[in-house]
């Protein structure tokens, strides 16, 4: 699978850190998917690049002051938005925490 993983400029190994999958509801049926503990050795541009194509849905990276880059997604993407990262070899399934509801 080094054909996955050189398309999102990174090395074989998954990260260390646990990455936190939350939700955030907005107005109405609205929600926002957010990432965060994404490793800074990835290119977090072409991930949400990748993710925004693949799931058909807007994306952009905030930089907040508490938690660094964070992902932000449209909808709920927190099934998918674990697959995706297991799928691609970037953290393991049990370093994905999914918050909410």
């Amino acid at each position: 699978s080094s054909g996955i993983n050189a398309e999102y400029g990174q090395e074989e190994t998954a990260q260390k850190e646990d990455i936190h999958i939350r939700i955030q509801q907005r107005n109405g049926r609205k929600s926002l998917t957010t990432i965060q503990g994404i490793s800074q050795n990835y290119d977090l541009k072409r991930i949400i690049k990748v993710v925004k194509k693949e799931f058909h849905c807007n994306g952009t990276v905030v930089e907040h002051a508490e938690y660094g880059e964070v992902l932000q997604l449209q909808g709920d993407q927190r099934k998918k938005m674990k697959q995706f990262l297991t799928q691609i070899g970037l953290a393991s399934s049990d370093q994905i925490k999914v918050h909410g509801f």
